[in-house]
């Protein structure tokens, strides 16, 4: 079992920067791929950005440029750097791990963080 535990959002305005952190336990996070998603209301949960166990990430079109997922195994953490954030990137933000593969799609993935609000106003 791994526990994820995601922190650093907040309100902040559009241009802004904001780094997220996923903090996990219970297993070594150097052995998942981390995928890192988000909803907003009324609308599906979206794949953001993830990192394979050997560091290659992607990104989705939208923040590709903006967004930068990395992982600093010896924290047992991965993190999301947003920078210039737009009021389209409001939503609240998920980090989520799985064995294998990194994937884009998010019932792919069995552990989950609780979550962590990102609101950019303009």
């Amino acid at each position: 079992q791994v526990q994820l535990v995601e922190s650093g959002g907040g309100l902040v305005q559009a241009g802004d920067s904001l780094r997220l952190s996923c903090a996990a336990s219970g297993r070594p996070l150097g052995n998942y791929a981390v995928g890192w998603f988000r909803q907003a209301p009324g609308k599906e949960r979206e794949f953001v950005g993830g990192i394979t166990v050997n560091g290659i990430s992607t990104y989705r079109d939208s923040v590709k440029g903006r967004f930068t997922v990395s992982r600093d195994n010896a924290k047992n953490t991965g993190y999301l750097q947003m920078n210039s954030l737009k009021p389209e990137d409001t939503a609240v933000y998920y980090c989520a791990a799985k064995f294998g593969l990194m994937e884009t799609t998010s019932n792919e993935y069995r552990y989950w963080g609780q979550g962590t609000q990102v609101t950019v106003s303009s």
